[in-house]
C-alpha cells in the first residue's frame, strides 16, 4: 500500500481513477473510505485520498491536533506525487483543511468543494440539540467506528486519547475570519445536508463570504450526507468539476480561434 512520510509519520494515501487531479479530504474520526463511493463515481478524474495522522491507516502523531497540520500534511503528499494544481473536496474537518489550503496556497487549488464544514466555533455554528430538524445518524457513526477499528494501526487503548485531542481541537478551531474568504478567487461549491448539525445560517455565511461560490443544500440528509446521498452528490461533483475544467480550457483558447470555427490553414 502507498505511504509517504509526512513530517515524521508514514501517512497512507491512495489514488483511484484517471484524469485531472482531485484530492478528497476526510472528516474527523473518518478514513478515506467515508467518501469511497463518491470517488469511484467520478469520471475523468484521478482522486487522491490521503489519511491524516490517527485516522484510517495512518499512525498517530503525538501532540494536539490542528487544522494547520492537516494543510501541511496535504501539501507534503501533493508534492510527493508531483501534483501542483488540484481540485479539492473537503468533508467536515476536511472542509476546514481544504478551506485553509485554498487560503494559504491559492495557486494550488483549481476549485474547492466545502461539505458540512465550519469556519469558527461556538453555539451559533451548530443547530440546537433539541432542534427537531436535526437527525443523528448513529448507524453511520457505528460504521465509521468499525472501519477505523479494522484499518487503524494504532492500539485500541489510544482511542480515548485520540478522541479527546480531536474534541479539544473542535473547541478552539477553526478560526477563519469570514472577511478573509473574499480573497478566494477559485470556484467554490458550499454544501451541507438539510438536517446537518452545522447551522444553515453558518453554511450560508460561508457561501455569502466567498465571491465565486455556489450553495447546495442536499435534501433528506444529515451531517453524513456523503454516505447518505452519494448518487445525488456525485452528479453535482461531476457537473461542478467538469464546468471548472471546461472554463479553464476555454480561457486557454486563443481569442481568434472560437470553439465553433475550425482553424484556417
Amino acid at each position: 500500500m502507498p505511504y509517504v512520510d509526512t513530517r515524521g509519520v508514514s501517512a497512507y494515501y491512495d489514488v483511484t481513477g484517471e484524469g485531472e487531479p482531485v484530492v478528497f479530504l476526510h472528516g474527523g474520526f473518518c478514513s478515506a473510505e467515508v467518501m469511497r463511493t463518491l470517488s469511484e463515481q467520478l469520471r475523468g478524474y484521478a482522486v487522491l485520498a490521503p489519511e491524516r495522522p490517527a485516522h484510517g491507516r495512518t499512525p498517530d502523531r503525538p501532540g494536539p491536533f490542528h487544522y494547520a497540520d492537516g494543510v501541511a500534511d496535504t501539501v507534503v503528499v501533493l508534492d510527493a506525487l508531483g501534483w501542483d494544481s488540484v481540485h479539492v473536496l473537503g468533508f467536515s474537518d476536511g472542509a476546514a483543511v481544504g478551506l485553509l489550503l485554498a487560503l494559504e496556497h491559492p495557486g494550488r487549488v483549481r476549485s474547492l468543494v466545502h461539505i458540512s464544514g465550519n469556519i469558527s466555533t461556538g453555539a451559533d455554528v451548530y443547530r440546537a440539540a433539541d432542534d427537531p430538524t436535526v437527525t443523528l445518524p448513529e448507524e453511520q457513526w457505528d460504521r465509521i467506528a468499525a472501519e477505523n477499528a479494522r484499518l487503524s494501526p494504532h492500539a485500541a487503548e489510544n482511542a480515548a486519547d485520540i478522541s479527546q485531542r480531536i474534541t479539544q481541537m473542535w473547541e478552539t478551531e477553526p478560526n477563519i475570519d469570514p472577511a478573509a474568504l473574499a480573497e478566494l478567487s477559485m470556484p467554490v461549491l458550499v454544501m451541507a445536508g438539510d438536517s446537518d448539525v452545522i447551522a444553515l445560517e453558518h453554511t450560508t455565511l460561508i457561501h455569502r463570504s466567498i465571491p465565486q461560490s455556489r450553495l447546495a443544500i442536499v435534501p433528506a440528509s444529515t451531517h453524513m450526507l456523503v454516505r447518505e446521498r452519494p448518487a445525488l452528490i456525485g452528479l453535482m461533483l461531476q457537473e461542478f468539476f467538469d464546468g471548472v475544467e471546461a472554463t479553464a480550457r476555454s480561457a486557454d483558447r486563443p481569442a481568434d480561434r472560437p470553439a465553433d470555427r475550425p482553424l484556417e490553414v
